[in-house]
């Protein structure tokens, strides 16, 4: 992948780089003209998610936040703050390591 890895998006102090969402999908996925409000309820599996924050750092329209909320495995979850945001891109759902993020068109 152009500029890293996802993986190098994870860690902490000096090793963590913060990789624009461009650096892994180009310039294809442009959301300037896409209305917004174009999607479906986005949920997601507080079991399964693992606090890796990819969600966070890559979605274009910074939909989500980091919660002080603990799942049962303790680690703190994302919660959408501007679902009306949302276009529908599923960079999120695409990219979540757990398969925890789901977005349902309506």
């Amino acid at each position: 992948m152009p500029g890293g890895t996802i993986a190098d998006t994870v860690g902490s102090g000096a090793n963590k780089r913060n990789l624009e969402y461009s650096s892994i999908c180009g310039d294809h996925l442009d959301t300037t003209d896409q209305p917004k409000g174009n999607s479906g309820p986005i949920e997601i599996e507080e079991n399964l998610c693992k606090g890796c924050e990819i969600c966070i750092e890559f979605c274009p329209l910074k939909v989500f936040v980091k919660s002080d909320k603990l799942n049962r495995k303790g680690y703190y979850l994302p919660i959408v703050v501007k679902e009306d945001d949302c276009v529908g891109c599923r960079l999120c759902e695409l990219l979540c390591p757990e398969f925890a993020i789901t977005i349902t068109n309506e």
